[in-house]
């Protein structure tokens, strides 16, 4: 097997409006892949709904978490959807975060150890990739998985994982993007989504190792940290933000819209690919 075809720019979502009318119109609009967030549960079935609306979108689960979804099962949900969808499927796996699982210990040999599972049920190593953030989980995706999926980082984080994974592994950073000009109202919006990430240790050890300082990291977050988090303004300032992943070597871009409560998303990764597509 080899890793399903990504395309440069995807879209990574979570919650109710996950829908497989929303992969459907992801997949009309261009976009090359769905990631599947909220760390679905073991039997997948979230997605192959997503895979059964659609005829060529690759469907990625950003992530699996490796506390919640017990590996057998999550192999045998794998070979489930591959039977029945070949070739569209990436399975996502990381650790999560220690504040949201009591058994978060030594992260690291938890994963290896969840991988050698994967191996053992026939999981290929192609078809599955690993949330990874600092340099010793990096180096871990590229020997064992597809790659790297990092969440909530910076074209310079993004340099710096291609540095440690050398060519050949992929590698698909998130990117959340807010659709408006107005600065004042962009932040406002974009910290509602980074006010959870500023309390949990594992991102913000991995902005600080970017530079970051704890005055920027101090609830609600600076102009600084918001503004390197959070792609905002102009639609060709949004365009360099997130091709701006590809530039420092990523092969894939997973976008994130925040949007208003009462935004229609597939309006607004409509307006999206017009400014990443047209």
């Amino acid at each position: 097997m080899t890793s399903p075809a990504l395309g440069e720019i995807g879209v990574w979502r979570a919650g109710a409006a996950l829908t497989p009318d929303l992969a459907a119109s992801l997949e009309r609009l261009g976009y090359g892949a769905l990631w599947v967030g909220g760390s679905p549960s073991g039997d997948l079935e979230v997605v192959e709904g997503m895979l059964g609306a659609t005829s060529k979108l690759t469907v990625a689960t950003g992530i699996v978490n490796i506390w919640t979804a017990e590996a057998r099962t999550v192999a045998t949900s794998f070979h489930r959807i591959e039977r029945a969808v070949p070739g569209r499927f990436l399975l996502g796996v990381g650790a999560g975060h220690p504040e949201a699982t009591e058994e978060f210990t030594k992260p690291y040999d938890a994963l290896r150890r969840y991988l050698d599972v994967l191996d053992e049920s026939g999981v290929p190593r192609d078809r599955r990739m690993l949330a990874a953030l600092g340099p010793k989980v990096m180096r871990l995706a590229g020997e064992r998985s597809a790659g790297a999926h990092p969440y909530l980082t910076t074209p310079e984080h993004t340099r710096r994982a291609r540095e440690i994974l050398g060519h050949g592994p992929l590698l698909a950073p998130e990117q959340k993007v807010v659709l408006s000009e107005d600065p004042v109202a962009a932040r406002e919006l974009a910290r509602r989504t980074l006010r959870l990430y500023l309390g949990l240790r594992n991102y913000t050890a991995n902005l600080r190792r970017l530079g970051f300082t704890d005055d920027d990291l101090a609830a609600p977050g600076s102009d600084r940290l918001v503004d390197a988090l959070v792609m905002h303004g102009p639609p060709a300032a949004v365009r360099h933000g997130v091709r701006a992943h590809l530039a420092a070597g990523a092969d894939h871009v997973a976008v994130q819209i925040l949007h208003a409560p009462d935004a229609d998303p597939t309006t607004d990764y409509r307006t999206l690919a017009d400014i990443l597509f047209g």
